[in-house]
């Protein structure tokens, strides 16, 4: 049995900076840390923060006193100005490249462009995107939806820093129909487009590949429907415990993957689980690492 593990699985920068934040945050600070909603998007990761006393809050009215982290996929201006009216310490721990995404819609929203914004409308990097658009962007989720816009003279799409990059382009190719001038943004990281490229060509090397992650994160989902797309006999799992024999039936070469919240320690007890308790003796092991 052989086990490949994807290049570039696990955490991405953004995500480690903000855990490192975190971490920093309540060795320095006394009192209560919050997130303001899920640092990442990790059951895993999220339950180990609480254990070490910083807890998730879902709503700015929920957050009195003490310390607020800003999460990774950043807020919009208007919770930004909302949590400096309270006598709290905030933390912005944003990834650098969802800053940068800010900033363009930010300069974009100055300009007559209608701004088109390819995402996930509950997502929380595109609910912080729009409020960036001063009331000029449009979130789009997919070629139907592109299609349903009227003509424009102008406009301007960027995407989600976690989109897929082929249904980019193809909203990319219905808007180019529907405007006459269209300025197009790749917003979409590096590190969120190697992992779908290597996550890809895995899946055209293997009989069973399996995507290790939160079901709540938006890259990590977006790997699951990549693989499933070219290898029906892929799985999305949050931890080592769901794997089922039936899962690795006649499996003679076997793929993992990870979303960019996706911790190492994770992959790994994949890997542990697969190799110790469903191996096919007979056949010869070998595990190809992962690769950050």
């Amino acid at each position: 049995m052989e086990i490949i593990v994807a290049n570039n699985c696990g955490l991405c920068y953004g995500v480690k900076r903000a855990l490192r934040i975190a971490k920093e945050t309540r060795e320095r600070k006394k009192g209560k840390v919050f997130t303001l909603g899920d640092l990442i998007h990790n059951p895993r990761v999220v339950s180990e923060l609480k254990s070490q006393g910083i807890e998730p809050a879902e709503k700015l009215g929920e957050i009195q006193e003490g310390t607020i982290i800003i999460r990774s996929h950043g807020v919009s201006p208007k919770n930004y100005r909302l949590l400096t009216q309270k006598k709290i310490i905030i933390i912005d721990a944003t990834c650098p490249i969802v800053k940068k995404i800010q900033k363009l819609v930010e300069r974009l929203a100055k300009e007559k462009s209608e701004i088109i914004l390819v995402g996930n409308r509950k997502h929380p990097e595109i609910k912080g995107l729009i409020g960036y658009s001063q009331k000029k962007g449009i979130i789009i989720e997919n070629e139907d939806q592109a299609r349903k816009l009227p003509y424009k003279k102008r406009r301007a799409v960027l995407a989600q820093s976690t989109q897929d990059l082929s249904l980019f382009k193809k909203i990319v190719a219905v808007l180019i129909e529907k405007t006459k001038e269209l300025r197009v943004y790749n917003t979409i990281c590096l590190s969120t487009q190697t992992r779908q490229r290597s996550t890809s060509e895995l899946a055209s090397r293997v009989d069973t590949l399996f995507i290790v992650g939160g079901k709540n994160s938006s890259n990590t989902n977006k790997l699951f429907h990549i693989s499933k797309s070219i290898l029906a006999n892929t799985h999305f799992v949050e931890s080592a415990e769901e794997i089922e024999p039936e899962m690795l039936k006649k499996a003679k070469k076997i793929g993992i993957s990870g979303g960019a919240s996706t911790p190492p320690e994770a992959i790994e007890e994949v890997v542990f689980k697969i190799k110790n308790n469903f191996k096919h003796k007979t056949q010869r092991e070998n595990v190809i690492p992962c690769q950050t």
